[in-house]
């Protein structure tokens, strides 16, 4: 769903592959769970997903960019069962984490899309359709030479606020300072959203706190929230 307006982002993807296999546990979530909550995003049919008939309901939805091995994912789905709640990541073994933590918790709320964010976002994601993306921790690619990788980028902004319905919000996380930075300088520069607060977010007591943000906390970096919304 491009439109003419909107650039075509860069190939240079915010990831990568990294190998490794599955738990005996992932894998069994990922055999006997996949076929009902997931799909690949290189496999979606042409045009937008309808996530009315995925989920059997109409709901909002709010889309988690990055699910990780799921910690906060399945949290955040179960406390929200008002909301459609789909999670994208490109690492199996993660997804199939996550399977298992939303069994555990009853989750059914929950659908996972495997593979890349843009192509989703711009070839198979409505726009104005979804009413928040979350963006928690996203890979830091701290070395300078790297920073071209990050994912939080003008074009990536774009692409995301085209896809927030009005009123949506936009919600990102991390613990490094500097992406932080230009995170608020991206979002800020993008004339639909505007800022909820004077800069930094308070955190909010709904985000819950990973292993891996209690590790960051403990090496000495401070987690920075932003939520913007779309006018």
């Amino acid at each position: 769903m491009e439109s003419e307006g909107q650039p075509r982002l860069r190939s240079v993807v915010s990831y990568v592959k990294r190998g490794g296999r599955m738990t005996v546990g992932q894998q069994r979530a990922w055999d006997t769970r996949w076929p009902e909550l997931g799909r690949a995003v290189s496999e979606l049919e042409p045009g937008p997903i309808d996530f009315e008939a995925w989920f059997g309901r109409a709901a909002p939805v709010v889309l988690e960019i990055g699910s990780g091995m799921g910690e906060a994912t399945a949290q955040l789905a179960a406390a929200a069962p008002e909301v459609n709640y789909v999670a994208i990541e490109v690492y199996e073994a993660g997804l199939g984490q996550l399977m298992l933590r939303a069994d555990k918790l009853g989750v059914t709320n929950l659908r996972l899309l495997h593979g890349d964010t843009v192509p989703l976002l711009r070839d198979h994601v409505e726009p104005g359709s979804l009413a928040g993306v979350r963006i928690f921790f996203p890979d830091p690619w701290p070395k300078k030479r790297h920073h071209k990788r990050r994912l939080v980028q003008p074009a990536f902004g774009e692409l995301v606020a085209s896809r927030l319905a009005h009123g949506g919000t936009l919600h990102l996380a991390t613990d490094w300072q500097d992406y932080a930075d230009q995170m608020l300088e991206v979002c800020s520069a993008e004339t639909s959203l505007v800022n909820r607060f004077d800069g930094w977010a308070p955190r909010p007591e709904w985000r819950p706190v990973t292993k891996f943000e209690q590790r960051a906390e403990e090496e000495g970096r401070v987690s920075r929230d932003l939520i913007f919304e779309k006018r």
